[in-house]
């Protein structure tokens, strides 16, 4: 699922803990860029035979980062649904179960359930959905860089309900001047049926570091392991996804397909072929990639 923007901006509310935003006042008309750039990611996976299903961002609402719904949203195989408890008050507004049930209907998916931890928000803590949780479907493991957007507790409280075990950790944002906890895990850390990118340097403790890695490395071939500058090239925030053929595929910004080596992305490809589009205004004023605009969907199909 993809959420098309309609008010797209540096987020004024999220830029606070979110070191890759960068200003940009010489851009005059970031929502027709933005949306533009948003095509040309749908086009992009369209052409390889990924259905994608695109909604449009409620342009009242007020919510400029809209088009990175994996934040508010998680779908499962078991007919569940996740509503996440958000940072910023503006991101709130993207929740839409309105939207989760034309999804519903508009695809003939079933959806049994909607687990909210909305509820947190009243007490100032937050889990940022798949941003903060990169789960690894596979193995039943649910990895967490704690930090401003993602609490322990919250990280506890999704995997009794979702049966997942954590491993949690600390991890430190890559841009910017201060050594800040990083704030989405999903910058540094990308995992798919048989690969994984991650940023070791900037594990704060040596022993969370090697857990991390012997995890990712039981069952996958390939690790391939990034430096902190290409965390800023967005190479960390990449996704696994699946076509009509059932073939996997790795989706990514062109920005992040150039920051690898090129020994780096002949071991992704490897695995999946490898899909990419420009996204450089998307990238500066919102902070993330293209990992953070696919919400993927895992609802099972309706028996009735």
């Amino acid at each position: 699922m993809m959420i098309r923007p309609a008010s797209f901006r540096l987020n004024e509310e999220t830029a606070v803990n979110n070191a890759y935003q960068q200003n940009a006042p010489g851009i005059e008309d970031a929502v027709a860029l933005a949306q533009a750039e948003f095509d040309g990611v749908v086009s992009a996976l369209r052409a390889h035979g990924v259905r994608v299903a695109v909604y449009d961002d409620d342009a009242e609402a007020d919510t400029p980062d809209a088009l990175f719904p994996n934040n508010w949203v998680s779908f499962h195989r078991d007919g569940r649904v996740g509503l996440y408890p958000m940072f910023a008050p503006n991101r709130r507004r993207e929740r839409r179960e309105s939207l989760l049930h034309s999804l519903s209907t508009d695809h003939n998916l079933e959806l049994d359930a909607i687990v909210d931890f909305t509820e947190f928000e009243a007490h100032n803590v937050f889990l940022e959905g798949t941003g903060s949780l990169i789960l690894d479907r596979v193995n039943g493991t649910a990895y967490a860089a704690i930090g401003p957007r993602t609490d322990e507790q919250a990280v506890a409280h999704f995997c009794e309900a979702f049966d997942y075990t954590p491993l949690t950790f600390v991890a430190h944002q890559t841009s910017g001047d201060t050594a800040a906890p990083i704030y989405h895990t999903n910058v540094m850390l990308a995992i798919g049926t048989d690969w994984a990118v991650v940023c070791l340097d900037i594990f704060s403790e040596h022993g969370e570091r090697e857990g991390v890695l012997k995890a990712l490395s039981e069952g996958r071939s390939t690790v391939v392991q990034i430096s902190k500058e290409q965390v800023n090239g967005f190479a960390g925030n990449v996704l696994e996804v699946c076509n009509t053929a059932g073939e996997r595929l790795i989706a990514m910004s062109s920005a992040a397909h150039g920051a690898f080596t090129p020994e780096q992305r002949a071991a992704l490809e490897s695995c999946a072929p490898l899909i990419h589009a420009p996204i450089p205004t998307i990238e500066r004023l919102g902070g993330g990639s293209v990992r953070c605009m696919l919400a993927e969907v895992f609802l099972p199909p309706n028996a009735h």
